[in-house]
């Protein structure tokens, strides 16, 4: 799930804005009746994050050459496609699926198990889908605001499509277990390198970090649903304003 909310600060600053521009107090936080629980486990979050995350994220940065960090990140996307090709399946988005299947044939041979993106070179572009993005497509509501301890924010519905993304996860295949563990703890040290900014910027800014987390997630998943269109809130503001 970590990897799926490693959305660019670009966007995450402008659904943010987006959402407290147009949508009134009472209906941002509605969505969130278990808020204090939430600021619990995020604090929790925030402290293992600094001790631990951050500084190994910045040192993972600072010695990992640009060249051999793309290729860690285009291995973890390759082995992505697979779970990808059955959420984009599941959807019935079966050109997306297609696209899912071929982008790992191409970049698991003439990309040397991942490491090049010859996919994209060839115009193939990364389907990227999950069983919370599925549960949604189908009609699942987000249900409350949900923050998971280690993992960050999330939803009802998305806590639930985890344990089925994990299970398509072909990491958990390797073996022997040792290999599996590093393989999953590089993953995470490279996701959270790759937030370094977004969360520089967090702790730079004057505002709240949690409503601005959870605003941006709950916007961004909403878009990710839609396809990458933004959300409509003209509607929850009509009701709201015939109140």
């Amino acid at each position: 799930m970590l990897q799926k909310f490693s959305f660019t600060l670009l966007l995450a600053t402008t659904l943010f804005l987006q959402a407290c521009a147009n949508i009134p107090k009472e209906s941002r936080v509605a969505h969130d009746p278990l808020e204090s629980y939430n600021r619990s486990i995020s604090g929790f979050n925030n402290a293992i994050d600094k001790a631990i995350m951050k500084p190994v994220a910045k040192g993972y940065k600072a010695v990992t050459p640009d060249l051999v960090e793309n290729g860690i990140g285009n291995v973890f996307t390759n082995i992505g496609e697979i779970p990808d090709f059955v959420n984009n399946l599941l959807q019935l988005q079966l050109k997306d699926s297609a696209t899912s299947a071929g982008r790992f044939l191409i970049n698991s041979t003439l990309g040397i198990y991942g490491i090049f993106d010859i996919a994209s070179a060839l115009g193939l572009d990364e389907k990227d889908e999950d069983f919370g993005q599925t549960l949604g497509k189908w009609g699942v509501g987000n249900g409350p605001y949900f923050v998971l301890p280690f993992l960050g924010p999330s939803t009802i519905r998305d806590t639930a499509g985890v344990a089925v993304d994990l299970s398509l996860d072909p990491l958990k295949e390797l073996n022997p277990d040792e290999t599996r563990y590093w393989l999953y703890a590089l993953r995470l040290v490279h996701t959270r390198a790759g937030l370094l900014n977004a969360t520089e910027f967090l702790d730079d800014a004057a505002l709240d970090p949690y409503v601005f987390l959870r605003e941006s997630y709950l916007l961004q998943r909403e878009s990710a649903i839609l396809d990458g269109a933004l959300p409509d809130t003209s509607d929850e503001e009509a009701d709201l304003f015939s109140d």
